[in-house]
């Protein structure tokens, strides 16, 4: 066992609201209380739009402070007397909330998180493995158990050079399927292309269910995996075709009204709100999904993008950033050590 200090340093909030509410904040630190606890001292986190939709108070929070954060790539720094699986100075990549911190604590015995071994990680390495689980396994799960693409399937994907967006993408279009990938600017819908988008739309531009017709010779899509929420629901369930499957998963635009289900009926269309930890309860589950994951990232199968990495201090700025729709590929930030 190796010592933890008194505090440490994390992002988060007393308030839910604005952007002035995150708050860098030293706090009392994770200590070692029983035998099964795990100390993991943090180096690299990934941003999420989650940890917005907390901010806001569109997800309700009671803990305070709340401390945000969603996964992270770090090395165990303490451990348990009862702990076999760990030991310090192991590198490990996790999912878990309360990530951007210095220090998190997790149970021996939790699923969601890979051992890289005892030997010590690249810069880079660090760096990928703590942004690539949530959106990666995301949309892994999502194009497997969500809607379980198929070859020539026509798939809408909205935000396409987004986090999760660049995901579906490519493996939607392993998988054999026709991907119309949205976006909203020419130079994301040139980095969907290369990513294996078939066709691409710009939303803004562009209407998108006249084009979704006009790709699928009036047919619309099989399945549409929707990120945005509000303002792109009502276009979404227009685009489907008969026995269509409708994949909402994200707020970004807005939370989606409630809807009379009998809106369903015409088209048998099938309607769903799923989300990653669903999928991943299990050992066996993590452990497929997050390891052919890091396989296809290690093998350059699938293209895996940091853009930009913020200090712990300059989360606020980081957060304007995701939540204006204008970045593309993955955000992360950095630990102070």
């Amino acid at each position: 066992m190796s010592t933890i200090p008194k505090t440490h340093l994390i992002s988060g909030f007393e308030n839910q609201g604005s952007y002035e509410e995150i708050k860098t904040l030293e706090v009392e630190a994770p200590q070692i209380t029983t035998g099964s606890d795990v100390i993991i001292k943090n180096k690299y986190a990934g941003l999420n739009f989650i940890d917005g939709y907390f901010r806001q108070g569109v997800y309700p929070s009671t803990v305070r402070p709340y401390i945000f954060g969603r996964e992270a790539s770090g090395v165990v720094a303490a451990v348990g007397k009862d702990v076999t699986k760990f030991k310090v100075g192991d590198s490990v990549a996790y999912l878990s909330g309360n990530t951007f911190a210095q220090y998190t604590k997790i149970p021996e015995t939790y699923t969601q998180i890979l051992n890289l071994g005892s030997g010590s990680l690249s810069e880079k390495e660090y760096e990928t493995y703590g942004g690539i689980f949530l959106q990666g396994l995301t949309a892994l799960t999502f194009v497997n158990d969500a809607y379980k693409v198929k070859k020539d399937d026509f798939i809408l994907v909205w935000a396409a050079a987004g986090g999760v967006g660049t995901f579906l993408t490519q493996f939607a279009a392993q998988k054999g399927a026709n991907v119309i990938g949205v976006a909203s600017t020419s130079e994301k819908l040139e980095k969907v292309k290369k990513l294996g988008a078939k066709y691409v739309i710009n939303y803004k531009t562009e209407d998108v269910v006249a084009r979704v017709k006009e790709i699928t010779g009036g047919k619309g899509v099989i399945a549409t995996f929707d990120s945005v929420g509000k303002a792109s629901f009502e276009t979404s369930l227009e685009a489907l075709s008969r026995k269509g499957t409708f994949v909402s998963y994200g707020n970004s635009s807005g939370v989606v009204p409630p809807l009379a289900i009998t809106r369903l009926s015409p088209k048998n269309i099938t309607l769903l709100r799923p989300q990653l930890f669903g999928y991943i309860v299990e050992k066996d589950e993590w452990e497929h999904y997050s390891k052919f994951l890091v396989d296809s990232v290690k093998s350059g199968k699938v293209e895996f993008e940091i853009t930009k990495i913020y200090p712990l201090s300059e989360y606020a700025q980081a957060a304007k950033d995701l939540e204006s729709g204008t970045t593309t590929g993955k955000l992360v930030v950095k630990i102070p050590q």
